[in-house]
């Protein structure tokens, strides 16, 4: 029988409160660590519950599944989440080595036993195939209607990667290949736009460009003609000016560091000319 001092674990039942729970009286128990929890005197009689929440892995009402497998998903943890029905949220560790999220009520009517890897098993093995600069070394679940695989890249990096994505060549690496294909568009070379110097030595503006001269823009808050110039990543302060012409001068000024690149890359190429012409 429940009742003042009554011991269930780690707890000891203080006073009874006037609350009650399907019509069960509600105790206010106190912990061994100092901690207090209420319960109906149905979860005591069970013995469910035995501390305040220092010890145990899961909270009052719930079920501890904590080891459990439930085909190849392996009980983690439970989380505060609930599913559509109240059922506890747990994170399982699938032996494909995936932590997913799953129902309570859906691991022990059987209705998951995997991370999607075992309901939905690839039709292909693609593991050791080569596609751009991915080798394929494992199979990561098939989420959103498509098989994914595990790939290593040539510069070392893994990534997971949708297999129609593999098969129509859309995906060749990482990611790297795209960075060094974006570096070759814009011209890249120490950090720097070849093609954007040079189109702004020809006079062509940014779109972003209100004064009508590149690297130069009015200060609204100090009334004053700001020059600037951007070059290897770093953008240089050049002065302020009452005057747009002489922020322009302060501009022409500073572009000799283009000048001075430009020139630079010139005597490179000439020493390093592209030889061979194509077909032959």
């Amino acid at each position: 029988m429940i009742g003042i001092g009554s011991k269930i674990g780690l707890l000891t039942v203080a006073e009874a409160t006037e609350h009650r729970k399907a019509g069960y009286i509600v105790w206010r128990c106190r912990c061994q660590c100092g901690g207090e929890i209420l319960l109906d005197t149905r979860c005591l009689q069970r013995g469910t519950v035995t501390d305040c929440g220092c010890k145990s892995v899961v909270g009052p009402g719930q079920r501890d599944i904590s080891g459990m497998r439930f085909g190849k998903l392996k009980a983690l943890r439970p989380t505060k989440e609930r599913g559509l029905g109240g059922s506890t949220i747990w994170i399982c560790k699938c032996d494909c080595g995936r932590e997913v999220k799953a129902e309570l009520s859906q691991l022990r009517s059987g209705g998951r036993k995997s991370c999607g890897c075992l309901s939905h098993p690839p039709g292909k093995n693609f593991i050791g195939k080569r596609f751009g600069k991915l080798t394929v070394i494992g199979y990561a679940g098939k989420r959103a209607g498509m098989h994914r695989w595990r790939c290593v890249c040539d510069c070392g990096k893994e990534t997971v990667v949708g297999q129609t994505l593999l098969q129509n060549g859309k995906t060749k690496s990482c990611g790297c290949l795209q960075a060094t294909v974006y570096k070759e568009n814009l011209g890249l070379k120490d950090g720097t736009s070849v093609k954007a110097l040079q189109a702004a030595k020809n006079g062509r503006l940014i779109k972003s460009n209100t004064s009508g001269h590149n690297g130069v823009y009015f200060d609204k808050r100090r009334g004053l003609w700001v020059a600037q110039i951007t070059f290897k990543g770093r953008t240089r302060y050049l002065g302020a000016f009452q005057e747009l012409t002489d922020a322009v001068e302060a501009r022409q000024k500073g572009e000799e560091l283009y000048d001075e690149f430009l020139r630079q890359l010139d005597r490179e190429e000439s020493k390093n000319p592209i030889s061979g012409v194509e077909g032959k």
